[in-house]
């Protein structure tokens, strides 16, 4: 107790203290810019300055996303504005003490002008001008440009990122927090590049800074060394030409790391945490510290540099990689699942389980070695919370609880590949792509893009599996994107839908009773199974689901039962029974309540010779001639298309002597159309005829 009690309070102080340093850090580059520094302060903040820039330049590398490192353009203002006050006050210590000699302002800017330039400042002159050029001309300029469009595909594609969140929504791929969590990272991405398109000016305006500095470091020291001190103009060229040069260098290195760093993250936003805290939790990586460790020690051993500054600061940066190095090494063991293989399983490799050859699952999904990352940790199982979105949506849609789906890897697959199962049953599969996003065409989609061309597995529209750095001109272009694992989830809910009917047991029909029985208990035990058997109960709830129509209102169906158990009714003519108490459950979720219900009628005189057909073929259905069926088959699809186009989704009214068998002979071709009688529909719904059906051609 008293432990934990301790580390509260270290942490308690430590976060105190990050809180801190942002704050007295601004003050301290404030101070800068006005009062005089002592020279060793100033060659201090010279190494800080070049550390903090190695850092942020390894950060900006071993990141994979833009949005790991969104303080990134608050840190460019921060080093911006302390190498702007380095300059100030090295200019401060040139001008002022410059005719001292080449050591007057500290010893890193001595190195910098007598090491790398070997004390020629024409030499220097020409190398700061190339690195001038390199830093304005060519990274910061091309940074800025990547940026600026960058910012305008990312605010172009919102819309159509939206309208993406709100259909995987709809479809139950995500739930309400998903939801919420994609819009809040879309508003940061976009804060992001907007950031950086402007902290590429930050660097522009650096590297002009920096020219500027030059002119005036030299034509100052010039003026001062010959008016003030009485210098030769040889020596006083010579003096604060070097010095110039050597601080105009040791801010421009550091500068064009920046530059470089900029350009690496526009090419490849915001936590809710406080800056501080923010980027001091995602710039403790040991990949970033390790190597600038490595880097200042070199520095440390280079006759003539300051090697004690440059020693300590490798000391520093060494530690904080070996304690980043710690940290990491915990947090990966703390992830890491506990148990292995069993020594049995080890020491019995010829040994064959029952379960390798016998799958129970009532829902399986087999993936291709290629999709494993889409349910491993790495890839933070991405699927599985999908899968248990749709599980979660189909149950509440259909009123029973949709099976465990059971994920494993098939190696007989493609790489790609995937299949679903109902029991043993190949019931769909497919191909996706874990490193790609689906781009499905919309109506105002007329650019074609690079990728694999498909038909979406669960409505056959056309898209293309497109790479990652497309995904902002597809959605640009009106294109939606769709993730791997929203593609294989909405077709596992297509799935469900249509094959619900199986997945619907005796046990499961028993759960159902037992949960209305805790509300409604006399009636369950007066109904079940005094007067119809759970098996008998089963059959006809699954004839319902085979229609799609939901099982949810248990209570009216166990209401309506008893009347229809005297009439000695088999479970087909007992479903039909059921249906226009139940059909309102389906058609609130094919039309909201304020709108009205799209329907075809088939004409009068077609209805009647069909009637006429049924009951003259009785149990055998209803036979069509060929031609006959093939052109109402066409209507309506064609109907049902034009409807689904505008955004709604039509049914097909019919009389109730022939609904069942047209609705057989209609799903063998068209899956998704829900056929009812009229005497389903309720009086208080509006209705729409979009079509009447003929049996005559055209």
């Amino acid at each position: 107790m008293e432990m934990t009690l301790q580390r509260l309070g270290l942490e308690n102080y430590a976060k105190l203290a990050r809180g801190l340093i942002m704050p007295f850090g601004i003050l301290v580059l404030v101070a800068m810019m006005v009062l005089p520094l002592p020279v060793l302060l100033l060659d201090t903040f010279f190494v800080t300055n070049i550390l903090v820039s190695l850092l942020v330049l390894m950060v900006a590398i071993n990141i994979q996303r833009p949005l790991e490192f969104s303080s990134f353009p608050s840190l460019i203002l921060i080093a911006t504005v302390l190498r702007l006050g380095l300059n100030v006050a090295s200019t401060r210590i040139v001008l002022s003490e410059g005719h001292n000699g080449p050591d007057a302002a500290g010893k890193v800017i001595e190195a910098f002008g007598e090491f790398v330039i070997s004390g020629n400042y024409a030499v220097g002159l020409f190398i700061f001008l190339i690195l001038i050029i390199i830093n304005l001309v060519v990274v910061t300029r091309g940074a800025g440009r990547v940026s600026e469009v960058s910012a305008r595909f990312t605010l172009d594609a919102m819309p159509g990122k939206q309208m993406a969140i709100d259909a995987d929504l709809n479809a139950g791929v995500l739930t309400n927090e998903e939801a919420k969590e994609r819009r809040e990272e879309i508003a940061e991405e976009a804060d992001f590049y907007g950031a950086m398109d402007g902290a590429s000016k930050f660097v522009k305006g650096d590297a002009i800074a920096s020219i500027l500095i030059l002119v005036i470091n030299v034509v100052g020291g010039l003026i001062i060394g010959l008016a003030q001190h009485d210098l030769p103009v040889g020596v006083a060229a010579e003096t604060y030409v070097l010095l110039s040069v050597g601080d105009g260098l040791v801010a421009q290195i550091p500068s064009l790391l920046l530059a470089i760093s900029t350009a690496i993250i526009v090419t490849r936003v915001s936590s809710k945490h406080d800056m501080a805290e923010n980027i001091g939790s995602q710039i403790s990586l040991s990949r970033a510290w390790i190597p600038v460790s490595g880097v200042l020690l070199l520095i440390g051993f280079v006759p003539g540099m300051p090697n004690i500054m440059f020693l300590a600061a490798a000391l520093i940066a060494g530690g904080a990689g070996y304690w980043s190095f710690m940290r990491e090494r915990k947090n990966a063991e703390d992830a890491m699942p506990t148990g292995g293989d069993s020594e049995e399983e080890i020491s019995r490799p010829d040994q064959i389980e029952l379960d390798e050859i016998a799958d129970n699952a009532p829902i399986s999904i087999q993936l291709g070695y290629g999709l494993i990352k889409l349910v491993s940790e790495d890839g933070d199982g991405a699927l599985t919370s999908r899968v248990t979105g749709i599980r979660r949506q189909v149950s509440r849609a259909l009123g029973f609880v949709i099976p465990p789906v059971r994920i494993r890897d098939d190696l007989t697959l493609d790489g790609n590949s995937y299949r679903i199962r109902v029991g043993a049953t190949i019931v769909g599969e497919d191909k996706i792509y874990a490193d790609r996003r689906l781009a499905i065409a919309g109506d105002e989609s007329r650019v074609k893009l690079e990728g694999i061309e498909v038909k979406d597995p669960s409505f056959g529209m056309d898209a293309v599996w497109i790479s990652q750095q497309s995904v902002a001109e597809a959605e640009a272009q009106g294109y939606v994107v769709v993730n791997p694992e929203s593609v294989m989830a909405t077709h596992l809910s297509q799935v469900l839908h249509k094959y619900a009917s199986q997945l619907i047991g005796q046990d499961d029909v028993q759960g159902l009773l037992d949960n209305l029985g805790q509300t409604a208990p006399h009636l369950v035990e007066s109904v079940v199974p005094k007067l119809v058997p759970l098996h008998s109960l089963t059959a006809v709830l699954r004839i319902l689901l085979e229609e799609g129509v939901p099982i949810s209102d248990l209570r009216t169906i166990l209401e309506d039962l008893p009347p229809l158990t005297a009439r000695n009714l088999g479970a087909v003519d007992t479903a039909e029974a059921l249906r226009p108490r139940l059909a309102p459950l389906l058609i609130q979720q094919i039309a909201p309540l304020n709108q009205p219900l799209p329907v075809m009628t088939l004409d009068s005189e077609l209805e009647h010779m069909l009637i006429t057909m049924v009951r003259q073929s009785g149990e055998e259905g209803l036979i069509l001639d060929n031609a006959l069926a093939e052109q109402l088959l066409r209507k309506i699809s064609e109907t049902s298309e034009t409807v689904s186009a505008r955004g709604d989704q039509v049914v097909m009214v019919v009389s109730p002597a022939i609904r069942r068998q047209f609705a057989q002979l209609v799903r063998q071709h068209i899956e998704d159309l829900h056929v009812l009688a009229f005497t389903e529909l309720p009086d208080s719904r509006k209705i729409e005829v979009v079509a009447t059906i003929s049996g005559e051609a055209g």
